[in-house]
């Protein structure tokens, strides 16, 4: 048997530290989550994507009462994004949660499914972007969705087939 070992770096960021574009892009997450539907769950969410060439987007989950019908706000804006500017890549995507009356006190993380499709992302630009995971007192910040998510399934896993 061999062992490997599976490392994932994140940063940690104070709201302050940040780049002025990237507090920007937190607090249009945060205004996102305030716009969400999430009557059943009460669990709101908001995320915004900057893309290469300046342009935000923004997102929010939709929750419907047959919960496999719904999208979480990742997927969203990223979908959003690639539609109006399919040929430009990210270069950051924030994540906001709120529920119980406040922002989430440890950063939000985002789904599997949500990994899975940031990553189709960079894959189709060959361009890592940033994911920032916003909580009430830290951001958590990944240079590269694959830390997310680092044993992907990709295009390569469906030509070893």
């Amino acid at each position: 048997m061999e062992h490997r070992i599976i490392e994932t770096h994140v940063n940690v960021f104070h709201f302050t530290e940040l780049e002025p574009e990237i507090q920007v892009l937190v607090n249009k997450a945060k205004e996102q989550y305030q716009k969400s539907y999430a009557p059943y769950s009460r669990f709101n969410v908001g995320a915004a994507v900057l893309l290469e060439n300046g342009a935000l987007f923004e997102g929010n989950n939709q929750e419907n009462a047959a919960y496999p019908s719904g999208i979480c706000a990742e997927r969203v804006a990223l979908f959003y994004a690639n539609a109006q500017f399919p040929d430009v890549p990210v270069r950051a995507i924030a994540i906001a949660a709120y529920t119980n009356g406040s922002i989430l006190e440890r950063p939000i993380t985002p789904c599997g499914a949500c990994r899975q499709v940031m990553i189709e992302s960079q894959t189709r630009f060959n361009h890592p972007f940033d994911v920032y995971m916003i909580g009430r007192d830290e951001i958590l910040h990944v240079a590269d969705a694959e830390n997310l998510l680092p044993l992907i399934f990709s295009e390569q896993a469906l030509r070893n087939s």
